[in-house]
């Protein structure tokens, strides 16, 4: 193991513990979509994963963006043991190891299952599964096949083909139990006329998240990754809290304003219509919409980064609020700087102070901007206002409130001695 693989599976390990101790972390769906196995398209190559059940936070789509392999993971097992299947995965591959030498780890495990892939390598699934493996031939066709184990399986896409990997079992507890075989194959099945038909693996990956929300019921997320762009959903629908489930992917996501790029999420976005800042008609985005916009890259897109604060919520809202000032200004960093500022001002964004141009990044050749914060101290929300009145005069002026307020709170308590002594006079 070399010393980066090291540092990453420590990482892991310490990561991931924490989630053994407060509670299970399991992914009943994986997908995986290769639709250019040579990774020229920027779409061409697109994952993710989802489940009914619990704690669907980013340990179950995880992304090498150096190596630019994902690792799905789920299962029946205990979650001390598929941290360590992740761990001993995620080593191998950085040392080098083929999706199906990779994904072969779970099988070590009771219960694991681990989905691995990326471009120029292909795919494969290994330990506990249902799964149907979609593949493109060499004369074309497209064969759809079945797998299912409850240890020791493995099922390979081989690199340089099309193809995707679906993996789907309904969890305990689940009102639509009973419906994952049926739901599995039909998606299976859509994901394939798709590839046929050349659609981007980002787009069939939100496409079949879709299906399997809506008519399986393994609806939170979870998340999904671009492997050849590098992109990730990251918190956008994971639980904002421990032993909590994710955002439901079968139902609406935002409400967003397409000129300033204003947004609000469900389910407040149902009380407003139009955006309170400029008055224009708010576009209403599903969850499987998001994430297919999130990941998908396009000549358009704008790649934004966010530094200085991991505050959530924080990055996805920068990265809108960027987007609109681009499509209006071009790559401005004094519109851009703008644009955010506007954005503080009216709470938006919050838990940061406000940005300067020095504070943009921007590479117009790539797409690409970053975004500077200064997180703000004791827990602030907002930035002090900027009053036209200097803050020393406002201080006298408070002293002398509050003097005022001492001498009325005697005249109450005193007030009957005080008239004595003044009839006596």
């Amino acid at each position: 193991m070399n010393k980066k693989s090291k540092y990453l599976f420590l990482g892991l390990i310490l990561f991931f513990t924490v989630f053994t101790v407060i509670g299970e972390v399991s992914a009943t769906c994986n997908i995986i979509v290769i639709t250019d196995p040579s990774g020229t398209d920027p779409n061409g190559v697109a994952a993710g994963s989802m489940s009914f059940a619990k704690n669907m936070f980013q340990s179950s789509f995880l992304m090498s963006k150096n190596q630019q392999f994902a690792v799905l993971s789920g299962g029946e097992g205990n979650s001390s043991d598929r941290v360590k299947a992740i761990g001993e995965c995620v080593a191998a591959l950085q040392n080098g190891a083929s999706p199906s030498d990779a994904a072969s780890v779970a099988s070590s495990f009771n219960g694991i299952r681990l989905v691995v892939g990326g471009p120029n390598i292909g795919a494969a699934i290994g330990g506990s599964f249902d799964a149907y493996v979609v593949e493109e031939q060499d004369d074309g066709t497209i064969t759809i096949t079945g797998y299912s184990t409850t240890s020791g399986g493995l099922a390979v896409l081989p690199a340089g083909h099309k193809g995707a990997i679906i993996h789907l079992r309904n969890s305990e507890g689940n009102p639509l139990s009973g419906t994952a075989d049926s739901v599995r194959y039909q998606t299976a099945v859509n994901m394939a006329k798709m590839i046929r038909d050349g659609y981007p693996a980002t787009r069939i990956l939100g496409e079949a998240m879709r299906e399997v929300a809506t008519d399986s019921g393994e609806q939170y997320g979870g998340g999904g990754v671009n492997l050849v762009s590098r992109v990730s959903t990251g918190d956008m629908f994971t639980p904002t809290a421990m032993n909590d489930t994710g955002y439901p992917m079968s139902e609406n996501y935002t409400k967003t304003c397409p000129t300033c790029g204003w947004s609000v999420g469900f389910p407040e976005a149902e009380n407003y219509q139009v955006c309170p800042i400029d008055g224009s008609q708010l576009k209403t985005t599903n969850a499987c919409d998001a994430l297919i916009n999130a990941i998908t890259v396009t000549s358009n897109t704008t790649s934004v980064s966010t530094y200085g604060s991991d505050r959530a919520g924080l990055s996805s809202t920068t990265e809108a609020i960027v987007q609109a000032s681009v499509n209006k200004y071009g790559y401005n960093p004094d519109k851009i700087a703008g644009s955010i500022n506007k954005g503080i001002h009216n709470g938006l964004l919050m838990g940061v102070n406000y940005v300067e141009p020095k504070d943009i990044s921007v590479k117009e050749n790539s797409h690409a901007v970053g975004v500077y914060y200064e997180p703000l101290a004791d827990g602030r929300t907002s930035p002090p206002w900027n009053l036209p009145i200097n803050s020393f005069i406002l201080t006298i002026i408070g002293t002398i409130q509050t003097a005022i307020g001492i001498v009325l709170v005697l005249l109450v308590v005193f007030r009957s001695r005080l008239l004595e002594n003044f009839q006596q006079r």
